[in-house]
């Protein structure tokens, strides 16, 4: 039980960068307690109320303008879910928030889905996700793609998600150091998205907060060019969040500005939370359906099921997809929506199973035989691919 209040600091920016010509990245901040989504000062500094309080980057792919409108058609999704759904919920458990959460992903991903094929100049549309949530005092992350969630305590900066890439998945197997993965010319090909596939596996990690505690999140054009011990190094010396955010972003520019630029801040105080033992229980665990919340290694290569639903592998940023949208002003708020199609799927689509309610299946349950075996050829096709080109 909490002794008090956790009062949150938050902040977030986009930056077009130094080589694209639109901004597919969206980022959303918001009370949802008070159901309000925007940079106001009530937001950017409020008590975590008994609804909690959302922050979220999406990272946007596709063709013409597809990449802008998945990210802001995922931020919308989301939020509207969260703050309807969640928020009239009579449950309001830490366990029915975490549930909430990926309910919303996966709406999102359903919804986008549906419109893109109800809109053939939008095929192929997809975006990346990384949710984060506040409820009591922890934080819940839901994962889909490459952008990611970091933890700032004692002076280090821990990532709490895991890129679900194809680079990701090399390291995890041995077959690359991380310094290798990070250098490699195939270093954008991811293995999920929102939008792509009906269905998608929502990825939700768990971890408990302290106080001075800060979360961030980022898409890759933020991490791909400023080092990690470099982003926990302005966040110990620089108070304030806004502050933080510009310097970070320069400094991406700077060296090179490849692809758009955002990042999200959000810092924990209050007699709510317990102080911190330096680093100390920082780390990547996978929250459990059952309310089992167990830290987990990283895995070996897992042949049972990746996430090649569909056999999608989404190539993004680096100059390998068009660059989408617009260089509009970040979006700190939940965006408009973009006639999101309902379940039933938009008039000329074609139907669409709608995402079953409750929770993904549980972690024991796997696929069929024929299609995990069809992963599992994929995945060994993929590694001899990469291991030939390698060598030469």
């Amino acid at each position: 039980m909490n002794l008090g209040p956790i009062r949150v600091s938050v902040f977030g920016k986009s930056d077009l960068g130094r080589t694209r010509e639109h901004n597919e990245d969206t980022f959303l901040v918001a009370d949802l307690t008070l159901r309000n989504a925007s940079l106001r000062p009530e937001v950017r500094d409020h008590v975590v109320g008994p609804r909690g309080s959302l922050f979220m980057v999406a990272d946007g792919m596709g063709g013409a303008a597809a990449g802008e409108v998945a990210s802001r058609m995922a931020a919308d999704v989301i939020y509207r879910h969260l703050s309807t759904e969640w928020g009239d919920d009579p449950d309001v458990s830490e366990r029915r928030f975490a549930f909430r959460m990926r309910e919303a992903v996966e709406r999102a991903n359903h919804e986008i889905h549906v419109y893109a094929r109800a809109h053939p100049e939008m095929r192929g549309m997809g975006t990346t996700a990384t949710v984060a949530g506040v409820q009591g005092s922890n934080l819940y992350l839901a994962q889909i793609g490459d952008s990611r969630g970091y933890l700032a305590r004692g002076g280090r900066l821990i990532q709490l998600t895991k890129d679900q890439s194809l680079m990701q998945r090399l390291v995890e197997a041995g077959e690359l150091t991380e310094e290798e993965a990070e250098q490699s010319e195939r270093r954008n090909i991811i293995l999920q998205a929102l939008g792509p596939d009906p269905k998608v596996k929502v990825e939700l990690t768990y971890q408990p907060l302290r106080r001075g505690d800060t979360l961030v999140i980022c898409s890759d054009g933020l991490f791909g060019l400023v080092k990690r011990d470099e982003i926990a190094e302005v966040i110990a010396t620089t108070p304030d969040l806004a502050a933080v955010c510009g310097t970070l972003i320069d400094l991406a520019n700077a060296r090179g500005g490849s692809d758009n630029i955002t990042v999200v801040l959000a810092r924990f105080e209050g007699q709510g939370l317990p102080d911190a033992d330096g680093a100390a229980g920082v780390e990547y665990r996978v929250y459990r359906p059952s309310g089992d919340v167990e830290p987990e290694e990283p895995p070996a290569m897992s042949m049972a099921a990746p996430p090649l639903a569909g056999a999608f592998a989404g190539v993004r940023a680096g100059g390998h997809a068009a660059a989408f949208g617009d260089a509009s002003a970040p979006l700190p708020h939940a965006p408009v929506p973009l006639e999101p199609a309902p379940l039933e799927s938009a008039p000329g689509a074609p139907q669409v199973d709608a995402p079953a309610p409750g929770l993904a299946p549980p972690p024991g349950s796997s696929p069929s035989f024929p299609r995990a075996l069809i992963a599992i050829l994929l995945v060994v096709a993929l590694l001899i691919i990469i291991s030939l080109l390698s060598r030469r």
